[in-house]
């Protein structure tokens, strides 16, 4: 693949792209089947949030330790966190996924609780600012409002330091995009598709630079606006639909 694709080839080889890995069969290979175990929204919410907080690394390994976390929530995740007592957080102290580990998921409950007891929900934390880009700022804030361990902090995307906050990008993604095709959930309508970023990680950017629509060699905030703003020119109204052509050419190697 070179770069040598018009506007048109480009928009056809991305729809073409989108149409073949936004599907259903998506879903089985993929860490969005954890959230996807749920049907209340609020469990939706919370175990698509630490799904996507530990989305890096093998695939199957993020999904075997995401689900093993739910179980540790008694597949209960929003009672779980509203419920628990401090003694219950106990059994969170062996549970690990690469360098996150029991106590980041201990504090991450806590502050959990703490955004659904003041406000109301995740969805009002990312919505309630003039754009998302200051939702994703008011986030970080909120989400370390209570006291924290210090370690826990790189687990959480700060967009003001320059983080690609491909994660949180990704979550976002997941509950707001709504196309009827089943991956995706559209479980929040507090913030539209158009507003939406696309989540740039290693995948994404190479096929992205190879195709000659990305030209920041960084994988930072910078190269986000920059990929996000020419993949609204294909789709103003849902541009980070093709993160499914992109990461799905980017993992399975299908030029």
């Amino acid at each position: 693949m070179c770069k040598i694709l018009k506007d048109r080839e480009l928009f056809e080889f991305l729809e073409l792209k989108y149409n073949k890995f936004a599907v259903p069969d998506f879903i089985d290979n993929d860490p969005i089947q954890i959230p996807h175990l749920f049907t209340e929204p609020y469990d939706i919410e919370i175990s698509g949030f630490i799904t996507a907080t530990i989305a890096w690394g093998q695939r199957k390994s993020i999904i075997k330790n995401a689900r093993y976390f739910m179980e540790l929530m008694d597949n209960s995740p929003y009672d779980f966190v509203m419920g628990f007592m401090e003694s219950d957080l106990k059994r969170f102290d062996k549970a690990v996924h690469r360098t996150f580990n029991g106590e980041d998921l201990q504090f991450f409950i806590r502050s959990l609780r703490n955004i659904y007891s003041n406000f109301g929900n995740l969805e009002n934390v990312f919505s309630n600012a003039d754009s998302l880009y200051d939702g994703l700022v008011n986030f970080y804030e909120v989400f370390f409002q209570i006291p924290f361990p210090d370690r826990t902090k790189r687990h959480v995307a700060n967009v003001k330091s320059g983080s690609a906050a491909k994660r949180i990008n990704m979550y976002l993604r997941w509950m707001v995009r709504s196309d009827g095709r089943g991956v995706d959930f559209g479980l929040w309508n507090k913030i539209s598709p158009s507003e939406l970023y696309i989540p740039l990680d290693l995948h994404s950017g190479r096929i992205a630079r190879m195709l000659g629509i990305l030209n920041r060699n960084q994988n930072d905030w910078k190269a986000v606006v920059e990929l996000t703003t020419v993949l609204q020119k294909f789709d103003p109204v849902d541009p980070v639909k093709y993160d499914f052509a992109l990461f799905g050419v980017g993992v399975n190697e299908d030029f």
